[in-house]
């Protein structure tokens, strides 16, 4: 580390604290050489995950979004909130497993409805008729028809 004070490059670290949140590294420092005193703070360097949208758009990646979009289609249903989570979680993981650090929505969408459907058939259909943007009663129909057709096969 580079003294703010004289500009020699040797140092040694005097006390080292953790934030209370835990993000963060205090460091006191003495120069070797003009033997001030001073602090630096590490914390770690994130990338952020995106999310792909539909039309190309790239926004960050935002948890409590995509656990809001599942409660609102869990509501009033018998779904833990652990479980909920435990999606959000995958979500996550996949994010964090992709070199690109990328995911697009219809990724997204495709693996939550997977998850609503073993989990709750009506929370499934309440997501898919969001995500898949059901214009008339027609497209609701059908994916119910093929729902029904998937429990009886």
């Amino acid at each position: 580390m580079t003294c703010p004070f004289c500009g020699h490059l040797q140092d040694k670290v005097v006390d080292s604290r953790e934030s209370k949140e835990g993000d963060v590294i205090r460091r006191r420092r003495e120069c070797l050489a003009c033997e001030r005193r001073f602090t630096t703070y590490e914390r770690i360097d994130e990338i952020p995950y995106m999310v792909v949208k539909k039309d190309g758009r790239r926004e960050k990646f935002d948890r409590q979004k995509v656990l809001s979009g599942l409660l609102k289609a869990c509501e009033k249903r018998p779904v833990a909130m652990g479980k909920l989570a435990e999606i959000v979680d995958e979500v996550e993981s996949r994010l964090m497993e992709s070199p690109e650090r990328e995911l697009s929505t219809t990724a997204i969408g495709e693996l939550l409805m997977g998850r609503l459907r073993s989990l709750d058939k009506i929370a499934y259909v309440r997501f898919a008729s969001v995500y898949r943007d059901f214009q008339d009663e027609e497209a609701f129909f059908n994916e119910l028809k093929t729902l029904i057709r998937q429990k009886r096969g």
